[in-house]
């Protein structure tokens, strides 16, 4: 069967994954295009069904529940410019809000979807599997998802309020990442740590700010004020790992 009505019910609750009220309504997301579904397959993802453009030739596993679309549908439910034909719809995983396994990373109210999932990606890269989330961006839109590339399969996802964060972090130094700090790459930390990134335009919340055990700046050249936040939590995660 080849669906060919955007009034379909199932292909307007897929199109409505597009959209954060939606995504909450399902406990749903999207990823697009044959390297990130077939990821998705690989590492075990919890995949609700493919949906491939009935001129796409991706064959999807025979457990995975498959829907056959044609390209007027598939442009419909898809964001990207030049879609390759295939997406899969993923169960949003229910991470509970516990201590991180291992250095963690806190975002203070991030607000670009690309800085989020450039953030997930190298968080993955460099193996801080926790990331605790504090009035951001939603971390499943498809901009996040597809800048992640990948990386939103090996990150958990944590949505917190500042006044759980001392006794989750119990233990571990809150380390942030402002001005008149310490010079980041003459640091090292004496133990399990969780790096804090602020908002792009106002940086980290005085209340967060509050909870600082230190202070790390990242040194620049005057004529410049700052770093994207994805870059600069990547120089922190880096910079503050040392080893690998």
């Amino acid at each position: 069967m080849i669906y060919s009505s955007k009034q379909n019910a199932i292909i307007k609750k897929i199109a409505s994954l597009k959209d954060k009220k939606g995504r909450r309504e399902h406990g749903l997301y999207i990823v697009e295009g044959v390297k990130m579904v077939s990821e998705a397959i690989k590492y075990g993802q919890d995949i609700d069904c493919i949906v491939i453009s009935e001129r796409c030739d991706f064959i999807a596993p025979g457990s995975v529940e498959t829907i056959t679309v044609t390209e007027q549908v598939f442009s419909y439910l898809t964001g990207e410019v030049t879609p390759q034909g295939v997406l899969a719809v993923i169960k949003i995983p229910e991470n509970s809000l516990t201590t991180p396994s291992g250095n963690a990373i806190i975002l203070d109210g991030i607000q670009d979807p690309g800085n989020m999932g450039t953030i997930i990606r190298t968080a993955s890269a460099c193996g801080y599997s926790d990331i605790y989330l504090l009035s951001c961006v939603d971390a499943y839109s498809p901009k996040a998802v597809r800048a992640s590339m990948s990386g939103i399969y090996f990150v958990n996802i944590h949505k917190c309020e500042v006044e759980n964060l001392k006794a989750l972090l119990s233990g571990f130094e809150i380390i942030v990442a402002d001005f008149g700090g310490k010079n980041l790459f003459e640091y090292t930390p004496s133990g399990s740590y969780a790096i804090v990134i602020g908002n792009e335009g106002n940086g980290v919340s005085d209340e967060v700010k509050s909870l600082a055990d230190t202070v790390l700046t990242i040194p620049m050249d005057s004529k410049i004020e700052s770093l994207n936040a994805s870059v600069a939590c990547a120089l922190m995660m880096y910079n503050l790992k040392k080893e690998f």
